[in-house]
């Protein structure tokens, strides 16, 4: 069963499927405090005939449904609704599950346990991001090795590192898994400010290799790079603690 908008003058409306009354009242205070109209629904078949009839400008899925089944869903709403901001979330991570969540254009990707206050941060950037679904683009995919694009801003880094999150690979110890992410964040940022300056019309090309041994990443971000001599140079009137 669909409840209707429950403020006619909102210019902007978000359609829910239940997920329970700990996230279904987190996402209602975000979306209020902001004057969202909210919408809710009691699962994935009931999305569609909702969309069609009402155009949701954000749509977040149940963290009841597994990640496949979301993923389907997006793909038909695409066909509806084609630049709907669609979160997905996950009662657990299935491989493969994040880059096609990328691949389809999902906004976000979030797979259980996750951090509510993260989940209330991301709904933000969905409600205020203007252009969001050119902002990254998978070049390649396999189980081991990905490769990408992502648009030099903030939003854009922070929705990439939110999908790193959302891999919950076994393989992976938690406390690795947490120092790679930090890692990753740190280069990226890094990249995306001094490589480009945050400029929005430049991307920074970024590949992933999992092995059973490591994970290593790669970032190459549009600057004009630096010259080792020039290193030299600049460093050698400097005192060997600097």
């Amino acid at each position: 069963m669909t409840s209707q908008c429950t403020d006619e003058t909102a210019t902007k409306c978000a359609l829910l499927v239940h997920s329970g009354a700990d996230v279904d009242e987190l996402l209602e205070s975000v979306l209020m405090r902001e004057g969202w109209s909210i919408r809710h629904v009691a699962d994935n078949e009931d999305v569609l005939a909702a969309a069609r009839k009402h155009p949701a400008d954000l749509i977040i899925t149940s963290k009841k449904t597994r990640g496949p089944e979301d993923i389907e869903l997006l793909r038909k709403l695409r066909s509806v609704r084609p630049h709907v901001r669609l979160i997905i979330l996950a009662d657990e991570w299935t491989p493969g599950d994040v880059i096609t969540a990328m691949r389809e254009g999902a906004f976000s990707y979030f797979s259980a346990p996750f951090e509510p206050s993260a989940l209330a941060a991301m709904v933000r950037a969905a409600m205020s991001e203007p252009c969001w679904d050119d902002g990254i683009e998978i070049l390649s995919a396999t189980p081991a090795w990905v490769s990408l694009t992502a648009r030099c801003d903030i939003g854009t880094a922070n929705r990439l590192v939110q999908f790193l999150y959302g891999v919950k690979d076994p393989s992976i110890p938690e406390e690795n898994r947490e120092e790679i992410i930090t890692a990753f964040r740190e280069i990226l940022l890094n990249a995306m400010e001094h490589g480009a300056h945050f400029d929005p019309t430049q991307h920074v090309e970024i590949s992933f290799l999992h092995s059973r041994r490591a994970v290593a990443c790669r970032v190459k971000d549009p600057g004009q790079g630096f010259s080792l001599e020039e290193l030299h140079h600049a460093a050698k009137d400097r005192s060997a603690e600097d």
